[in-house]
């Protein structure tokens, strides 16, 4: 069985202090017992007068014994015997030393842990306490008392003391214990599709553990939790165990203790959680040359912990472990699918990211789990308890959406974002229940955390493909989600937003909807031109799905979106998708003609083929072979005059992808038709000849041509 501190570092998922397994090897003779002494009645006094909800009997048996110590240590100390110590007797007082440690770790863990947890880990518990106990009386058995000059009545303490540990047998609260059986009980019946009672339920949580109101409950579920996300195959119950009980006490949180108690900041920016992340707001702001390559392509942060994915692609592992959970099988950046869900720590990577922020002065904590993997949420997977749970929860939540108060509506809100956060079940039967159409009306609420939740709730749905009909379908609600992005309270309301029309017009059939929807291409093209760095992703990812769409065309020329896509060019985490869309565009005469009235629009695409990532460089020469064709003589003259252009395009034929040199060949014999080809490009043409002998007609349809990451990150707050 593990050590008590090997235990307690389950839970915060880093190292338990070094003092833990490190003997104090600079310290002899008094410097030692003074140490001890200290260290002991420091013990005592943190932990004799608290009271643990669970294993009592263990913990004051423990204190006890460290209160003996105290005795024996304190007569030592003050007798002045440390220098007459025996080299026997030092290297027992060091092992004391760590012994008292772990036992300081296994007494936090108990006061500090949740009462569920508790209840679940009682036996492990115990018998680490009982490992404790049995290391005590073996370091007793072999402390050579006869060395040490003690009163009787100390001696007479610490040979009672012997004689109990070495007695001592395995105690498991037989009251805890039924307790626990209890509650897996409650899991069986929801597995069995048997809701318990009210009745049921409120005596064993409010009368039996003491959980008395919503904020102790959300507490209880947060820890709970942070052992699903912290799981390494190594306790139990496993992760998928977890998440039932997760279900359980958060359908007991509401049916017990209402809506109207609850926490949630009804209020605009109280108590609101900030992003995570790892930079300061300041930096973000005037977004600090970050090197691209240490930005996560989900989450567009500084990556904490890269790894690397079986494409060979590298994410943030948080990021990607939260796509994985989210029952994606791709690759976020190729669309590949993913042939196993193995996490590969990008050690290189992440040993110049923290250079890189050492040099800069920019504050870098890597995140307390370190070595958790894909498989840890693979385990996950919602068990038939915790789906009922969850849909019992639902219900509740969706009662209170369509007859609650203000106040328990935007509770209820906020708790179906939470839960539609993840697992196509849980997406499913929210909407299947009826929420839709109330998360609607609440699109239009003045409370500025009604209107984020609910938008952010209907994006999370949405990612469910069958839910998108639901959403389109309902009356009014296109438009209301078009308002949020126009007039949204929060930028992340308005964000959310972006995305969420992002995730419907993954439906060919929604996007000329959506583009014609009054006001949401244009609110679209100006999120990309002044939004937040993320607010650009979401809107350019928009956009770029608008553009598949051939008959809106027109439509995103009016709104202004050609003008912004063009000055998203320059702008890094959105280049990629903004020249995606516009060699989409490009293709119809009339985009061909805007995009070449835009003075930047060829510099622009010239600069990626320059400096843009491989699939940069080939949404750029697409973009630029499009304008050619569709844009007619003066916009062919006009690329043709392009400064470098010869350069680049015969560094994209060696070293570009398949598509990139693909495109540039064909881009080389539309030079070689013009007027004064001899004259621009010199001897260059027969290379480009030579490479152009492989390249194929231009294709009828979009995805072999432009290449885009197309992902949402669902928000986590």
């Amino acid at each position: 069985m593990a050590s008590a501190a090997i235990f307690s570092s389950l839970r915060r998922r880093r190292s338990p202090s070094l003092e833990a397994f490190l003997a104090p090897v600079d310290l002899t003779d008094v410097a030692l017992i003074q140490t001890l002494a200290s260290v002991s009645t420091e013990l005592v006094s943190c932990f004799s007068g608290k009271s643990f909800f669970f294993q009592r009997k263990n913990s004051r048996s423990l204190i006890r014994k460290i209160e003996l110590f105290v005795v024996l240590l304190e007569y030592l100390r003050d007798s002045g015997s440390g220098p007459n110590l025996s080299s026997t007797s030092i290297v027992c007082f060091k092992e004391l030393y760590l012994l008292l440690y772990r036992s300081k770790i296994l007494l936090d863990y108990c006061a500090q842990s949740s009462k569920l947890w508790l209840l679940l880990q009682n036996q492990s518990i115990s018998g680490h306490f009982h490992d404790l106990n049995q290391e005590i009386w073996t370091l007793l058995d072999v402390f050579p008392l006869g060395d040490l000059e003690l009163s009787e009545d100390v001696r007479e303490q610490i040979e009672l003391m012997q004689k109990q540990t070495r007695k001592a047998r395995l105690y498991i609260d037989k009251n805890d214990e039924a307790l626990r059986v209890r509650l897996f009980s409650f899991l069986d019946e929801f597995e069995n599709g048997r809701i318990s009672s009210v009745v049921e339920l409120r005596s064993f949580f409010v009368d039996n553990l003491g959980i008395r109101d919503a904020k102790s409950c959300r507490t209880e579920i947060e820890f709970l939790e942070e052992q699903i996300v912290n799981h390494e195959g190594d306790v139990e119950p496993t992760a998928s165990v977890l998440n039932g009980f997760v279900a359980i006490t958060r359908y007991c949180r509401f049916l017990l203790f209402g809506f109207e108690t609850n926490e949630v900041e009804l209020q605009f920016g109280s108590q609101k959680k900030p992003r995570k992340g790892l930079i300061s707001q300041e930096i973000a702001d005037t977004f600090i040359s970050i090197p691209k390559d240490f930005c996560c392509p989900i989450s567009l942060d500084l990556m904490r912990d890269p790894v690397i994915i079986s494409t060979g692609q590298t994410y943030d592992r948080s990021s990607i472990s939260r796509w994985v959970e989210e029952g994606h099988s791709t690759c976020p950046k190729t669309g590949q699918m993913l042939t196993n869900t193995r996490l590969v720590p990008n050690r290189a990577l992440k040993n110049l990211i923290v250079q890189w922020c050492t040099a800069h002065g920019i504050p870098y904590e890597p995140p307390e789990n370190t070595d958790s993997s894909a498989e840890a949420f693979a385990a996950t997977l919602p068990t038939k308890a915790a789906i009922e749970a969850n849909r019992a929860t639902a219900r509740l939540l969706i009662q209170q959406l369509a007859n609650g108060s203000q106040g328990a509506k935007t509770v209820a809100a906020r708790e179906i974002r939470l839960l539609a956060k993840t697992g196509k079940e849980n997406r499913a039967f929210i909407a299947e229940a009826g929420a839709i159409p109330h998360l609607r009306k609440l699109l239009s609420s003045s409370n500025p955390v009604a209107q984020e939740n609910s938008v952010t709730a209907m994006l999370n749905l949405s990612i469910y493909d069958k839910n998108k009909s639901h959403i389109m379908d309902e009356e009014g609600c296109l438009g209301s989600i078009v308002e949020v992005l126009r007039f949204g309270l929060t930028t992340e309301a308005r964000e959310n937003a972006a995305a969420t029309l992002f995730s419907l017009s993954a439906v060919h059939d929604y996007k000329k909807r959506i583009a014609d929807e009054e006001g949401a291409v244009e609110a679209l093209a100006g999120l990309l031109r002044v939004g937040t760095p993320r607010g650009k992703k979401d809107a350019v990812t928009a956009l770029f799905n608008l553009s598949t769409h051939t008959e809106n065309c027109a439509r995103m020329i009016e709104a202004g979106a050609v003008t912004a896509l063009v000055g998203a060019l320059g702008i890094e985490g959105v280049a990629e998708e903004a020249a995606g869309a516009l060699a989409l565009i490009v293709r119809q005469p009339i985009g061909a003609e805007a995009v070449g009235r835009e003075e930047m629009a060829v510099s622009g695409l010239i600069g990626m083929m320059r400096c843009g990532t491989p699939r940069g460089k080939e949404n750029a020469v697409a973009a630029l072979l499009e304008l050619c064709r569709s844009g007619g003589a003066a916009a062919t003259e006009r690329v043709i005059r392009a400064p470098a252009l010869a350069g680049l395009l015969q560094t994209l034929l060696f070293t570009g992808t398949k598509r990139a040199r693909r495109k540039a060949a064909s881009l080389a014999r539309v030079f070689q038709r013009c007027e004064n080809y001899a004259l621009h490009f010199g001897g260059l043409g027969a290379g480009y000849a030579f490479a152009g002998n492989s390249a194929t007609n231009r294709d009828s349809s979009f995805v072999g041509d432009v290449s885009v990451a197309m992902s949402i990150s669902v928000p986590v707050l």
